[in-house]
């Protein structure tokens, strides 16, 4: 995709530009010889979550490409288990920057790329306890879209907020419920409608290099094969890299919390996401009629289908109950989902350590969905060779996320 995705100032996005759609490439054969399960294309993606999806939908646009995925369907450990938020001045300068430049596309996506909205305008609000004063300071001197409200007006859009608990209170705007799924999807879809191959129940146990060519074999007895391999893995891309013999980045995956309660009788589908300043949980409106909460937990854990624990999901409640009075009577639902950090928690993106073509695509942390239009777009640059004129601040982003960062450890 080599269109302009619209970049904006501070404060409420603009939406006035718009990804046209890519052409559709012709279907191009790639499996061969006849009768053995051989692909040759131009580039593998590993790992179908919005990193990979997001890959192959860009990549597709200019080569064929095939994107290979371990589990029965996409997003299966990340991606489909994330409560996303776009945010405007979240995060690092890179994190912003690519967050900023990828809401004109998940705002007005491109025809055919999804049937519903991605985003759904959802304002933060932040409830202050007397020892969290400080927290607030800091975040209102640092943000253009937030401003200080009376506890009063907090209430009265949370009835729920128990009397004494907040001293202060905050609402920021300019914020997006992102609706995960439709995303991933539509990433797929865009993909497939370039010509690319999504290939599931495809695990790589193998993986060499050889005559400029990379060569995947999987436990299904697939092989893949071609001058191009992007490691999307997520918490499974140390893994990746170590078949392919290369060095791992030290990646960290870390278990984060999610419980789906009744809370009636209170009505929640208008409020607001509920922050306290440090982040040390979360509340938002879930199914219209439902709360989810989170005790934003960043666990360290190893790459697994992660399950939520029970004590985790008791300091849920416990932290939602001392700010909000709603009785508990059963956890309706609850899961765990990975969040994975490289070592100094920015993102990796970019040709690996050893070269030959081996590109990571990982690290996000939880925050690949709100980045993914202009990830994508800046990893199809990084695979062609181009200098990536239209991302504001490049020559800074650039090193704040490339993997080379690690050559020294």
């Amino acid at each position: 995709m080599s269109a302009i995705i619209g970049s904006r100032a501070r404060g409420r996005p603009r939406t006035r530009h718009r990804l046209p759609p890519a052409p559709v490439a012709p279907a191009r054969a790639s499996r061969y010889p006849a009768g053995m399960d051989t692909h040759i294309t131009d580039c593998i993606v590993i790992g179908a979550g919005i990193a990979g999806a997001t890959a192959a939908a860009h990549l597709s646009a200019e080569r064929r490409v095939v994107l290979i995925e371990a589990e029965e369907a996409a997003g299966v450990h990340t991606s489909g288990r994330s409560a996303a938020l776009w945010v405007a001045n979240g995060g690092p300068e890179y994190e912003r920057t690519l967050a900023q430049e990828s809401f004109a596309f998940l705002n007005t996506p491109p025809p055919g790329f999804a049937a519903t909205p991605i985003l759904t305008e959802r304002p933060v609000a932040f409830a202050v306890p007397p020892e969290q004063l400080a927290d607030l300071h800091e975040i209102l001197a640092s943000r253009s879209n937030i401003r200080e409200i009376s506890v009063a007006a907090l209430r009265a859009m949370i009835p729920a907020i128990r009397p004494g608990y907040a001293v202060a209170a905050a609402l920021e705007t300019g914020n997006f419920d992102i609706d995960v799924d439709v995303l991933l999807q539509g990433y797929l879809r865009l993909a497939r409608s370039h010509g690319a191959t999504v290939a599931f129940r495809r695990r790589s146990h193998c993986i060499a290099h050889q005559d400029g060519h990379w060569r995947v074999e999987t436990v299904s007895g697939a092989s893949f094969h071609a001058p191009v391999l992007v490691n999307a893995a997520g918490a499974w891309g140390d893994e990746v890299a170590v078949q392919a013999g290369l060095r791992p980045l030290g990646l960290t995956p870390k278990r984060r919390t999610a419980v789906v309660i009744d809370p009636a009788p209170f009505e929640v589908a208008s409020w607001p996401r509920l922050y306290d300043p440090r982040r040390s949980w979360y509340c938002k409106p879930e199914a219209r009629a439902r709360l989810m909460i989170s005790p934003a937990d960043a666990t360290p854990t190893h790459a697994q289908d992660v399950q939520p624990e029970e004590i985790d999901i008791a300091i849920t409640i416990e932290r939602m109950q001392q700010v909000l009075d709603i009785p508990v009577r059963r956890v309706e639902r609850a899961w765990a989902g990975l969040r994975t950090f490289t070592p100094d928690g920015a993102f990796a993106f970019g040709e690996a350590i050893e070269a030959n073509r081996f590109f990571w695509f990982v690290g996000q942390g939880g925050d690949g969905i709100l980045t993914s239009a202009a990830a994508g777009r800046l990893l199809a640059d990084l695979v062609a060779g181009r200098a990536p004129d239209w991302l504001p601040g490049a020559a800074r982003i650039l090193p704040a996320i490339d993997p080379r960062r690690f050559a020294a450890a």
